[in-house]
C-alpha cells in the first residue's frame, strides 16, 4: 500500500511541476496577462502559447498552441506559427476556446430582474413579465437587450439567440435588433408577439418579412427567425391550432427558421398535428416528452435547446426531468441556453454546463455519464450548428470567424489545471475569463470591457426599469 501511495505522490509531483503548480508564489500570483501590443480594433494578431481547445470535431487540442487572426477570420491554428511583425496576445497559462453559443434567451426581460422574485405567485418571472410586458416601450426593449448582450459577451457568450416574446410593434423588433448590432454580438433574432396580444390573432408575419428584408442580409452575423406561441391546452399563452398552422405556413413561405417552447406534455403531438415539426423548428426545454413524441422529434429532425439552470428550478415540477440522455441516444441535435437572466439566472455559461451535468448525474446514479468535454461541445460547436452558424463559429478552425475566449488557468479557483475540460466545467466562472474576442474584435481584456461602455449600459437599463416600474404601479 505504501508503494502505491508513494507512486501516486510521485506522479502528482511530476504533473504539478510540469504544470507550474509548484512554482514560486510570485509566479503563481493571480494577475491578468500582459495587454495586447495593439488596440482592440487591430486587424491582425496572433494568440500565442495557450492551451488551445479547437472543438473542430477531430478532437484536436494543442497544449501549447497559437491562433492567427486576420480581418476577423481565423487564418491558422497550430504550434509555433511563424508570423514576424504581427501583434501578439500572450495566452500563456490560459485556456483558449471558441466563444460560447446561447440558443435561447429572452433578452427583453433582462432589466426586469430587479423586480422579479423567482417563482413567486405574484412577483415571479411569469406573472411579472405578463404584467410588465405591455408597459415596455421600444426604447425600454433596446436598453434591456443591450444590457443582456453586454453581460453575455463579458461572460464569454459571443453568439446568442434573442428569443423575443414581447415583440409588441415593428419598432420593438427594430430596437432589439439594433441593440444586438450595437454591442457586436453574433446571433439570431426570433420575432415573437406581445405579452398582451390576443391569443386568437396570428403574429405579424407581414412585418416579419419586412424585418427579414431590412436586417437579415448579413447571414454570418445576424439571422432572422420567428418565436411561436405554444398550442398546448392549459399552458400560459396557448393558441388555437388553426392560428398556429396559419403562422407556420406564412413563416415557411419566407424561408425562416422557427422556435417554440417545447417542454409541456403533449406539445410535440400538437405541433406535429399541424406539420410544424422539422429541421426549421427549434424546440426549447426537453421535458415532458413521451416516447412517441421523442420519436416524432427524431423523425422530423427537430433540434432542441436546453436551459438546465432554469429547467431545474422552474420546470421540474411542471414538466418533469430534463430528457437530455434520451434525446442524446436518439442523436437529436441540441444546444445550451440561459433562457432569461431575469429569471433567477445570469449569463454564467460555466454554471449552465455544470447544471446539465448535475441533472444527468442525479438521474443516472452513475458518475459523469455526460463528460465535461461533451458539455463544452454543447456550449460551442453544437449550439452553433443548432442555430445554423456551424460553418461560421463554434470551433477554432481556419476560415471561421474569430469568436474566441481566453480563460486564466492560474486563478485561485482554477489552479492547478491538468484537464482543461474538467477545469472549465467544474471550476470556472466568468471572472476567470481574461479576454473575449467577437468577430475578431477584442471585447474585453484583463477581465475589463474595452468594446463598450458598461457604466452607460447599466445606467440606461436601470433608468428604463425604474420608469417601467412607475408605469405599472
Amino acid at each position: 500500500m505504501c508503494q502505491v501511495c508513494n507512486l501516486r505522490r510521485r506522479d502528482f509531483m511530476k504533473a504539478a511541476l510540469a504544470a507550474g503548480a509548484l512554482a514560486p508564489a510570485a509566479a503563481r500570483a493571480q494577475s491578468p496577462a500582459p495587454a495586447p501590443s495593439a488596440p482592440a480594433n487591430l486587424s491582425e494578431y496572433i494568440i500565442r502559447g495557450g492551451h488551445v481547445l479547437t472543438m473542430d470535431g477531430a478532437g484536436r487540442d494543442l497544449e501549447t498552441g497559437d491562433v492567427h487572426v486576420r480581418d476577423g477570420v481565423i487564418v491558422a491554428v497550430g504550434e509555433a506559427i511563424a508570423a514576424p511583425g504581427i501583434a501578439v496576445i500572450d495566452a500563456r497559462d490560459m485556456i483558449v476556446l471558441p466563444g460560447f453559443v446561447d440558443t435561447h434567451w429572452h433578452l427583453w426581460s433582462t432589466a426586469l430582474r430587479g423586480v422579479i422574485r423567482a417563482d413567486d405567485p405574484k412577483f415571479g418571472y411569469f406573472p411579472t413579465t405578463l404584467r410588465v410586458g405591455p408597459h415596455c416601450s421600444a426604447k425600454d426593449a433596446y436598453a434591456s437587450v443591450r444590457l443582456g448582450v453586454a453581460e453575455a459577451m463579458l461572460s464569454g457568450i459571443t453568439t446568442v439567440h434573442n428569443w423575443s416574446h414581447n415583440t409588441r410593434t415593428p419598432e420593438h423588433a427594430d430596437a432589439e435588433i439594433q441593440a444586438m448590432k450595437d454591442t457586436g454580438v453574433r446571433g439570431r433574432f426570433s420575432y415573437g408577439w406581445g405579452q398582451e396580444l390576443p391569443l386568437t390573432s396570428p403574429m405579424n408575419v407581414e412585418d416579419l418579412g419586412r424585418v427579414q428584408r431590412q436586417w437579415g442580409q448579413d447571414r454570418k452575423s445576424l439571422t432572422i427567425g420567428a418565436a411561436l406561441r405554444s398550442p398546448t391546452p392549459g399552458a400560459r399563452g396557448a393558441i388555437p391550432l388553426d392560428v398556429l398552422k396559419q403562422e407556420i405556413t406564412g413563416i415557411r413561405k419566407l424561408g425562416l427558421p422557427m422556435t417554440m417552447h417545447g417542454g409541456a406534455k403533449g406539445l410535440v403531438d400538437a405541433v406535429a398535428s399541424v406539420d410544424g415539426l422539422g429541421p426549421d423548428m427549434l424546440l426549447v426545454h426537453p421535458q415532458g416528452l413521451s416516447e412517441q413524441e421523442r420519436q416524432q422529434v427524431v423523425n422530423s429532425k427537430s433540434p432542441y435547446s436546453t436551459s438546465p439552470v432554469i429547467e431545474m428550478s422552474y420546470s421540474a415540477v411542471r414538466s418533469g426531468y430534463i430528457q437530455y440522455e434520451e434525446l442524446k441516444q436518439l442523436n437529436v441535435p441540441m444546444g445550451l441556453s440561459i433562457d432569461s437572466s431575469g429569471a433567477s439566472a445570469n449569463a454564467d455559461y460555466f454554471n449552465v454546463m455544470r447544471a446539465l451535468l448535475w441533472s444527468d448525474w442525479q438521474r443516472s446514479g452513475a458518475p459523469l455519464r455526460l463528460k465535461p468535454r461533451r458539455a463544452v461541445e454543447l456550449a460551442t460547436i453544437e449550439g452553433a450548428k443548432v442555430l445554423g452558424f456551424g460553418d461560421v463559429t463554434g470551433s477554432l478552425e481556419a476560415g471561421k470567424r474569430a469568436d474566441i475566449l481566453l480563460v486564466r488557468k492560474t486563478d485561485i479557483n482554477m489552479a492547478p489545471v491538468f484537464d482543461p475540460y474538467y477545469a472549465l466545467v467544474f471550476s470556472a466562472q466568468p471572472s476567470n475569463i481574461d479576454t473575449v474576442i467577437a468577430d475578431g474584435r477584442i471585447v474585453s481584456r484583463g477581465g475589463k470591457a474595452v468594446g463598450f461602455d458598461v457604466d452607460k449600459i447599466v445606467r440606461e437599463a436601470t433608468t428604463s426599469a425604474l420608469e417601467i416600474r412607475g408605469r405599472v404601479t
